[in-house]
């Protein structure tokens, strides 16, 4: 049971990797498509701006409506219809068409995020639930060091249709992996599915954290190439490696922070957030030397990335109800901070100064290291009846397969 629950993990990993390669793979294609598809450049930034209003929108309804659906079957299905989307993307012929596949895409990943983590954990023990999730995490920490780079590569070579068409084949195969080693029976009331540390207070502090952090980062990230170009003068010809060590570190910072998720989760949250903040600092006061940007690069992808694993976790830990719930609206947070730090960083760019990016993204990172210091000084809720039980979820799951009763 432990290999095929490893296995599974595997897949699920594989699957945050497709994902966030589908959803920020138009940033290097945009201007193929707005070539082929005549169409402007900020009608083809709609492909990314409609499929973050759509997780914003969707997340939480899409999770209530699904909540009692077996957990195999619905990934299996959201995996499946992803990469049907994704392949009418590849295949479009018009901006419409285009544009539908990708809102289809966005609506797949609104549930996806709702229950992975959800389901991950519950294939191992409650006490392994920070380190479950930050494996699964590695995927996503993946996307921006090979999935981008690659799939501009090919659209660059091939055009913009072949790099949907393969992301379509990788996330088909990745939804059978998935139906395949995935249990076919997780328990109901498995520990993942509520909370060990139920308290509300603290979940929608932490919302407010991911907006606030995620806004911050993306402020400075979404205008990076201009900085590194206007502010630092490097030349377009070095883009391509800068951005490879931004990724690399992202890679390191998951694996960094799946140490100490389970034994300090608080620190786990906290360090980052305030990397994230000396990181925009640094650029926006040494941008101009070469050495202090490139550290600032490292800094932040490592930092980003052990944030998103560090909110995931906390979210298992402090859920007021059901995790794929609470997941839902984290995921939510995810995108407004994304939504947020786009346009902010948009507004500054074209009103003040490329540099003024990093001063905007280091305050809003302030704001919300400011309001995760106000954590520790909540009182902590009495634990809540019906709380994740310390139990061994993968032996719940042989239970249930010998038995045929999904609620043993």
């Amino acid at each position: 049971m432990e290999r095929r629950a490893n296995a599974a993990l595997a897949a699920l990993s594989v699957a945050t990797f497709t994902f966030v390669t589908v959803e920020v793979m138009p940033i290097g294609l945009l201007t193929l498509i707005a070539d082929d598809l005549h169409r402007s450049r900020a009608e083809v930034g709609l492909l990314l701006t409609g499929y973050a209003a759509v997780v914003v929108l969707l997340s939480v309804p899409m999770a209530a409506l699904t909540r009692r659906l077996p957990r195999r079957l619905l990934l299996g299905a959201t995996l499946g219809v992803s990469a049907a989307a994704t392949a009418m993307s590849a295949v479009a012929q018009g901006y419409a068409m285009l544009l539908g596949a990708r809102l289809v895409v966005a609506l797949t990943q609104a549930l996806f995020w709702s229950i992975v983590a959800s389901t991950a954990t519950a294939m191992f023990p409650p006490s392994q639930r920070g380190r479950t999730v930050a494996r699964m995490s590695i995927g996503a920490s993946l996307a921006p060091v090979l999935g981008v780079p690659l799939g501009t590569w090919l659209g660059q070579q091939l055009g913009w249709r072949a790099a949907f068409g393969v992301m379509a084949v990788i996330g088909a195969a990745t939804c059978v992996a998935v139906v395949t080693l995935l249990p076919a029976s997780l328990p109901s009331g498995a520990a993942s599915a509520r909370a060990m540390t139920p308290d509300r207070r603290r979940y929608l502090l932490l919302l407010l954290v991911t907006s606030l952090g995620v806004a911050g980062s993306m402020t400075a990230q979404t205008y990076v190439t201009p900085f590194l170009l206007d502010v630092t003068h490097f030349d377009a010809s070095s883009l391509g490696p800068l951005l490879l060590v931004s990724g690399a570190g992202g890679v390191v910072g998951t694996l960094v922070v799946g140490r100490f998720l389970d034994r300090h989760p608080w620190p786990a949250l906290a360090v980052p957030v305030a990397l994230l903040c000396a990181a925009a600092v640094v650029l926006y006061a040494g941008g101009t030397v070469r050495a202090f940007t490139i550290a600032s690069l490292a800094a932040t992808g490592a930092a980003y990335a052990a944030f998103a694993a560090a909110v995931q976790n906390r979210v298992l830990q402090v859920a007021p109800g059901s995790t794929d719930m609470a997941s839902a609206g984290s995921s939510s947070s995810f995108n407004i901070g994304i939504s947020a730090g786009s346009f902010i960083g948009g507004v500054i760019i074209e009103d003040v100064s490329v540099r003024a990016v990093a001063l905007a993204a280091a305050l809003l990172i302030a704001a919300a290291l400011s309001a995760l210091l106000v954590d520790p000084l909540l009182p902590t809720a009495a634990p809540a009846a019906g709380a994740a039980p310390q139990h061994e979820p993968v032996k719940a799951v042989a239970c249930q397969e010998k038995s045929g009763n999904p609620n043993v």
